[in-house]
């Protein structure tokens, strides 16, 4: 993560498809939400069972149930008030800060990004809560704060122009529903190195603001 460094990378939207968006706490507390509820839930939408959507709403759910793991804090926020106030008791400060990725250009190909001479720079503090966007068809973010983590902002610039602000977090992965998906393909396992990782523009990384 030094500037000039090159990378190549698809950056998409994790709810790409769904076109979720918030319901209010009211609305959101009316539907089930959970995988004992799963064939009222997929009533109220109007999916078959068998759909990719289905599927899709059944691991959210799945990973939402799942238990958090030593030195992890967990939470599945189903409305905008709910993530505010997750995020903020677990930052102890009503002062926070969110960021995300953000992009020039929506539905860049994949391509090398070039870390640009303005380079890294690491968010002050040590406590984040990193809330990740799931699968559903309302918003849902699957928010979490584990120990050790680190927070950067890096300016980059694709090779067709476009231009990022890209947050990443680097953390150690112990367990959990992202650990496969981050340690696939590296000789790494859980708990053994720091992992690090940009993030989705649908993802949203809370601090304190300093």
């Amino acid at each position: 993560m030094l500037p000039g460094t090159k990378v190549t990378m698809h950056f998409m939207r994790t709810t790409a498809g769904f076109g979720a968006t918030f319901l209010s706490r009211q609305a959101a507390s009316s539907i089930p939400f959970s995988s004992a509820k799963l064939p009222a839930i997929l009533n109220h939408f109007s999916l078959e069972p068998n759909s990719f959507k289905a599927q899709s709403i059944e691991k959210t759910l799945h990973e939402c149930e799942m238990p958090a793991v030593d030195g992890e804090t967990k939470y599945c926020a189903t409305s905008l008030e709910s993530m505010v106030e997750y995020t903020t008791s677990t930052l102890r400060s009503r002062n926070v800060l969110a960021l995300s990725t953000v992009m020039s250009k929506e539905g860049a190909p994949r391509q090398q990004y070039t870390i640009a001479p303005s380079g890294v720079k690491k968010l002050i503090g040590k406590d984040f809560v990193a809330c990740h966007a799931r699968k559903y068809p309302y918003a849902i973010f699957y928010c979490h704060t584990v120990q050790g983590i680190t927070a950067y902002q890096a300016s980059m610039v694709g090779e067709d122009g476009t231009t990022m602000e890209a947050m990443a977090v680097c953390h150690t992965i112990i367990a959990g529903p992202d650990a496969q998906g981050y340690l696939s393909g590296l000789q790494y396992k859980p708990g053994a190195v720091p992992v690090c990782h940009f993030l989705p523009q649908d993802h949203i990384v809370w601090s304190r603001n300093k």
